[in-house]
């Protein structure tokens, strides 16, 4: 099994999300690991929060599980059930259908890493728990509307 040089990776910034929305998760760098590994079934992000920032807008997936693992800092997991603080190897799973609508926050002064594994699945549809927003995917296109599918607005 090759070992990844993580000092090589890069680091991505921004966000798909539509208009004034992206704004929402500055501070959120992603170092994918999957990709450079040669996953297909499955990806792996490190997620680089800073304080204030939130890992991204609060979701649940329909076709795909998600786990994480906190591996520095502190960040809190925002959920249906309330905001849940995580430490180093603390553990959350999401699975897909599962309605409950979740996101990690750094309310910490200092910098706070998760470890993200996620289903690779050609389409997905995922919601938004408080926001009437909805993202539609499929292979590398996501489509970002309301519920209903009607279009959003400029801002989102």
């Amino acid at each position: 099994m090759p070992k990844l040089d993580l000092s090589r990776l890069p680091w991505r910034t921004g966000s798909g999300y539509p208009g004034k929305l992206a704004a929402e998760v500055g501070g959120r760098s992603v170092q994918p690991l999957g990709d450079p590994g040669g996953l297909s079934q499955f990806g792996v992000n490190i997620v680089r929060l800073e304080p204030g920032a939130m890992s991204s807008l609060r979701h649940y997936h329909m076709e795909q599980d998600e786990f994480v693992m906190v591996t520095e800092g502190t960040c809190t997991l925002i959920d249906d059930q309330g905001a849940h603080e995580m430490l180093p190897g603390d553990c959350a799973a999401f699975p897909a259908g599962d309605a409950n609508g979740h996101h990690l926050v750094n309310r910490s002064d200092a910098p706070a890493a998760f470890l993200v594994v996620g289903t690779r699945t050609e389409t997905d549809t995922a919601f938004y728990s408080d926001m009437d927003m909805k993202v539609t995917v499929t292979g590398r296109t996501f489509d970002f509307t309301r519920k209903d599918g009607s279009p959003l607005t400029a801002d989102g």
